[in-house]
């Protein structure tokens, strides 16, 4: 075979793998941002209102009895 027309696949590769990278790193970095910006959101939250709001039928009402 010629080396030329075995270096056109190769050099092909190379740049379809390239790009694949550079699609990961970016849907990586979007992740880690999301990641952040929940974890952030999740710090400053009342954590009371927000059980309130996963289960807001507990804790509303109390009995008491003496």
């Amino acid at each position: 075979m010629d080396i030329a027309l075995m270096s056109m696949p190769l050099s092909q590769g190379k740049v379809q793998q390239q790009a694949s990278l550079s699609v990961m790193k970016m849907a990586m970095g979007n992740a880690k941002q999301q990641g952040e910006a929940v974890q952030e959101l999740i710090s400053s939250a009342n954590v009371k209102a927000l059980q309130q709001a996963v289960q807001p039928h507990l804790g509303g009402n109390i009995d008491v009895k003496t």
